[in-house]
C-alpha cells in the first residue's frame, strides 16, 4: 500500500466510526474505500466487517443501563441472530467474487435506501396501538424476520440496525432506547460471528484491516465527544447524498463501463 492509500483507509474508518456513533451508515464508506485502493469485493466485505465490530462494542457499552430491560427480548433473539449471521457468512464465502460484485451496486442502494427511512422506522417504533398484536404469531413472526435479517446481516451488513427497528415496533416495544439497545447488542453478535467466519475463511486483508480498525476506534471515540454539536440531519442528509453516488459508480463500473 502506498502512504496515499494507507491516509485514505484511515480518513475513512474514522468517518465511518463517526457516523456510525451519530446516525448509522458507516459502512457505506468503509466498503467502497477498500475496494478503491484495489481490494476484492468480498475481502473488502469481510475487513470491513471486522474494522467496524470492534467499535459496535464501545456502542453497546453506552447502552448499557438498558440491560436489565432488554434481558428477556435477549434471550430469545441471540440464537437466531448468531444462527443467521454465521449462515449469511458462509453464503458469501460460497459467492464467486464475480458474482459478489455484481451485486455490490444493489446493496448499497438498498443499504442506502434503508438508512433513508430510518427517521420513519423510529417513528414506527414510537407508535402505541392499542391493535398492535403481540401474541405468539407475531413473536414468531418477528423471530423469523430477525433471521432473515441476520442471514443478510452475515452476507453484506449495511442497514440491519435499521430493519430490526421496524421488527421490534411491530413486536410490541415502546422505548427507543431499549430498541436501540437491543439492536446494538444483536447486530454486534451478528457482525461478530460473521467477522469469526470470515477469519476462518481467509477473507481478511490484516494490514488494512489494522488500519481500518484504528481509524474506527478514533471515530467512534471522537464523536462521542462531539456529536451533540453536529446537526443530525445534516449528517443523514450527506450520507445519503454518498450512498448514492457509491451505487451510481457501482452500477456504471459495473454494467456500463
Amino acid at each position: 500500500m502506498t502512504v496515499v492509500q494507507i491516509l485514505e483507509l484511515a480518513a475513512a474508518a474514522m468517518a465511518a466510526g463517526a457516523m456510525n456513533a451519530v446516525a448509522g451508515g458507516g459502512t457505506l464508506v468503509t466498503f467502497p474505500t477498500l475496494i478503491l485502493v484495489g481490494t476484492a469485493s468480498e475481502v473488502a466485505n469481510a475487513t470491513s466487517t471486522l474494522a467496524l465490530v470492534f467499535g459496535t462494542f464501545g456502542s453497546m457499552y453506552g447502552y448499557r443501563e438498558h440491560a436489565g430491560a432488554i434481558k428477556w427480548w435477549l434471550s430469545r433473539f441471540w440464537i437466531v441472530s448468531a444462527v443467521g449471521g454465521i449462515i449469511g457468512a458462509v453464503l458469501l464465502t460460497n459467492t464467486s467474487d464475480a458474482l459478489f460484485s455484481k451485486m455490490v451496486p444493489f446493496l448499497i442502494l438498498f443499504a442506502t435506501l434503508l438508512f433513508m427511512a430510518q427517521d420513519a422506522f423510529r417513528r414506527l417504533g414510537r407508535m402505541e396501538r392499542p391493535d398492535r398484536a403481540t401474541g405468539a404469531g407475531a413473536f414468531w413472526g418477528a423471530m423469523a424476520f430477525q433471521f432473515v435479517v441476520a442471514i443478510y446481516g452475515g452476507f453484506f451488513g449495511a442497514g440491519i440496525g435499521i430493519l430490526m427497528l421496524a421488527s421490534l415496533g411491530f413486536l410490541g416495544m415502546k422505548n427507543i432506547h431499549e430498541m436501540n439497545a437491543l439492536k446494538t447488542v444483536l447486530g454486534s453478535l451478528i457482525n461478530a460471528v460473521a467477522m469469526v467466519w470470515f477469519i476462518h475463511a481467509g477473507l481478511i486483508d490484516w494490514k488494512k484491516a489494522g488500519i481500518m480498525t484504528a481509524g474506527a476506534l478514533v471515530g467512534y471515540y471522537s464523536a462521542a465527544h462531539y456529536a451533540q454539536r453536529i446537526p443530525q440531519r445534516r449528517v443523514r442528509q450527506l450520507i445519503s447524498v454518498i450512498g448514492f453516488g457509491i451505487s451510481g459508480v457501482m452500477f456504471y463500473k459495473q454494467f456500463v463501463k
